[in-house]
């Protein structure tokens, strides 16, 4: 495969994996480090002489994501976890459907609640249910058993649950932060 293809896959794929790392990481810089990462990874397998052609090179991508995800936050020494600043949260107004800076609270809600989980917990839940992975899909990117992603899973929203009201309103004092 070219250098050309290469970077036409890169264009095509990093939307979808910069998506994935932000929800990972929660955190804007280090969602675009672990994307370059990621296809630099990529990449070297691409341009492998001595490796096998990878069959679906999307499937390929998001699993080193994921892996290099769970392995940066095995090494990190440090228990400091970046955030980038948020603005005040304007006022809503009432209405029968959900407004952006609603559907923003949410997205910021689930973020912050993912934060407080293990970074594999963090990760089968984003790949099962915002990825909407299948088990065996999530396990395979994983590198891990179907089981292992079911009770890992279970155990995970478990975690979370408590920490979200009706309203998606996270309750730091409920939950423990795990790194």
């Amino acid at each position: 495969m070219s250098e050309q293809e290469f970077e036409e896959f890169a264009r095509a794929r990093t939307p979808q994996l910069y998506r994935s790392a932000w929800l990972l990481c929660g955190n804007h810089h280090e969602a675009e480090d672990l994307v370059q990462e990621t296809l630099a990874k990529v990449f070297t397998k691409w341009r492998s002489p001595f490796g096998r052609r990878i069959d679906n090179p999307a499937a390929y991508a998001q699993t080193a994501l994921t892996r290099t995800f769970i392995s940066a936050r095995r090494r990190r020494s440090s228990g400091e976890i970046p955030r980038d600043d948020l603005p005040d949260p304007p006022e809503t107004t009432g209405g029968g459907s959900m407004s952006a800076t609603d559907l923003s609270e949410v997205r910021l809600a689930i973020v912050e609640a993912l934060a407080g989980l293990k970074p594999a917990d963090r990760a089968v839940l984003v790949l099962r249910y915002l990825e909407d992975l299948s088990v065996e899909e999530t396990a395979q990117r994983m590198g891990t058993s179907s089981g292992a992603v079911r009770s890992r899973a279970l155990r995970a929203l478990e975690r979370v649950r408590p920490l979200l009201d009706d309203s998606l309103v996270v309750h730091p004092s409920k939950g423990t932060t795990h790194d």
